[in-house]
C-alpha cells in the first residue's frame, strides 16, 4: 500500500517540486494550498506525512499544526515544516508542537527525501508490468 503525504503549500512549484521528488517512489502525494483546505483533504485520505508551509492564506501552518495537535486522530501524523528564513522566530514554537523536520525554503528535493525519510521507509515505486508477449 502506498504512503500519502499531502503537501500543504500555497506555492503550486513547491508542490509540483514534491510530486517530482516523490515520483520514483511507491507514494500517492495529496495537494491543499491552505490549512483550512487541508483538513478536507485528511477527511478523504488521511496522511501518513504531511509537508507543511508556515505562511498561507486563510489558515497557516502553525495554527494547522495546532489544531491537529490537539486532535486524538490528527496528533500523530508526523509534519514537516517548509518555512523561509524569515519564519526562525517560529522554531520553539514549532518545536514545541512536535514537528518532525524543518526545511527551510528553497527546498532542494534530495533535502526533501531526506526529511521524508528520517520518517517513513520509502518504497521504490514497482515498474507497471506491460502486456504479456
Amino acid at each position: 500500500m502506498p504512503a500519502i503525504i499531502l503537501v500543504v503549500d500555497d506555492a503550486k512549484p513547491v508542490r509540483d517540486l514534491a510530486k517530482r521528488a516523490f515520483a520514483p517512489f511507491d507514494v500517492v502525494v495529496t495537494e491543499a494550498t491552505n490549512g483550512f483546505n487541508a483538513l478536507f483533504a485528511m477527511e478523504q485520505a488521511m496522511p501518513d506525512l504531511i509537508l507543511l508551509d508556515v505562511s498561507m492564506p486563510i489558515m497557516d501552518g502553525v495554527e494547522l499544526l495546532t489544531l491537529m495537535r490537539s486532535k486524538p486522530e490528527l496528533q500523530r501524523i508526523p509534519v514537516v515544516m517548509l518555512t523561509s528564513p524569515a519564519d526562525h522566530r517560529l522554531r520553539p514554537t514549532l518545536d514545541a508542537l512536535g514537528i518532525a523536520a524543518v526545511l527551510i525554503k528553497p527546498i532542494k528535493p534530495a533535502d526533501l527525501l531526506a526529511a521524508v525519510q528520517q520518517t517513513l521507509q520509502l518504497q521504490s515505486a514497482k515498474p507497471s508490468a506491460g502486456p504479456a508477449a
